[in-house]
């Protein structure tokens, strides 16, 4: 396996091709969730992409964001993973990382992230706490989560 974090501007035209479609895989198909993927943050200066490959292949990609773009903290979205990767342990691996290089860029931080309500015992397993009640986003039951430093 191996890592990459890089903004935007970095991203080859095959990694961004293969970025949007693991990502409108994920929450567009499997999800049968019809949402603004292209968001506008995407493009953002200070925003990384992180992106994990095998032979070649994005099969796990997050987004991270500096403070003050989808929270007051450090986030991390978009977390996503290729549906025939799953279970092997990539998704637990992707968090690490993705912590990891929020370090790197921004020091020691808090992180929050806008996760899922059933990935909250998954998340929790990396330190996040609940910080809000549900609320639907694109009718998806979510949760504000935070990870402090």
């Amino acid at each position: 396996m191996q890592w990459k974090c890089v903004p935007f501007e970095a991203l080859t035209p095959i990694e961004l091709y293969q970025l949007l479609k693991l990502r409108v895989d994920v929450f567009v198909v499997e999800q049968t969730c019809p949402y603004p993927e292209l968001d506008g943050k995407d493009i953002l200066s200070g925003v990384y992409h992180l992106i994990g490959y095998k032979e070649n292949e994005i099969i796990a990609c997050a987004r991270l964001l500096p403070q003050g773009i989808s929270f007051s903290n450090v986030s991390i979205g978009r977390v996503a993973t290729k549906e025939n990767h799953r279970g092997s342990g990539l998704g637990h691996e992707l968090i690490k990382t993705a912590l990891v290089h929020c370090q790197k860029l921004w020091g020691e931080c808090d992180v929050s992230i806008g996760a899922q309500s059933h990935l909250e015992h998954y998340y929790q397993k990396h330190g996040f706490k609940k910080i809000s009640e549900e609320y639907l986003e694109d009718d998806i039951p979510h949760i504000d989560m935070t990870r402090i430093a």
